[in-house]
């Protein structure tokens, strides 16, 4: 599993090697990297969002960052629409390579929505001392998913954060009506940096 906190940026002429990267990914690669390099408060996620995240093509763009990086995530073509200490929200289409046997979104795919936006909610609300990464996840499917989804996590921090300790992410997966179909709760294992 990817961990944000600790992602190394590749540097943007590395990518321009590759023909096959998308100009536009490697532009936005090359954002982060500016990002990383000169930002000393924050991490890379957050600031980047503050920089893209004010319009329909920042947000995809984006999104496409984070899969670039964690490229699983794809799988599902997520974009981000909110994000801010405290909160991600994450929407995704449904259409047939998200569609299990019966014509709904698949499980999996929705669980993948989950992890996404639980990850990314805990990298922009915990300190930059910590780091963190899943270590369980729980599931209650409450109906199925017929409709494009967003799925909501929040992240509640405790007011003193230990060196090691284990916080409940809380993610909400909701249809194109507003109709929670999913809750999930994923254990993110949260560390200082440097210890074990």
């Amino acid at each position: 599993m990817m961990r944000f906190s600790s992602m190394k940026l590749p540097s943007a002429s590395h990518i321009a090697l590759n023909t096959r990267t998308p100009l536009i990914v490697r532009h936005c690669i090359g954002i982060l990297e500016d990002i990383h390099l000169r930002g000393t408060m924050g991490n890379a996620v957050s600031k980047a969002w503050d920089k893209l995240g004010h319009n329909a093509v920042g947000r995809w763009l984006f999104s496409r960052v984070i899969c670039f990086k964690a490229p699983y995530f794809a799988s599902i073509r997520p974009v981000f629409r909110r994000l801010e200490p405290g909160v991600c929200e994450v929407g995704f289409s449904k259409r047939r390579a998200v569609q299990n046997h019966i014509g709904t979104v698949h499980a999996i795919a929705i669980c993948n929505a989950a992890e996404l936006a639980g990850g990314i909610v805990t990298e922009v609300t915990l300190p930059a001392t910590h780091r963190w990464i899943p270590k369980g996840m729980s599931v209650e499917y409450l109906r199925p998913a017929t409709t494009d989804l967003v799925a909501t996590a929040r992240c509640t921090l405790p007011e003193a954060i230990k060196d090691q300790q284990t916080l409940k992410i809380a993610v909400e997966i909701s249809d194109a009506t507003g109709t929670i179909v999913t809750r999930a709760l994923i254990d993110m294992h949260v560390s200082r940096r440097g210890s074990r």
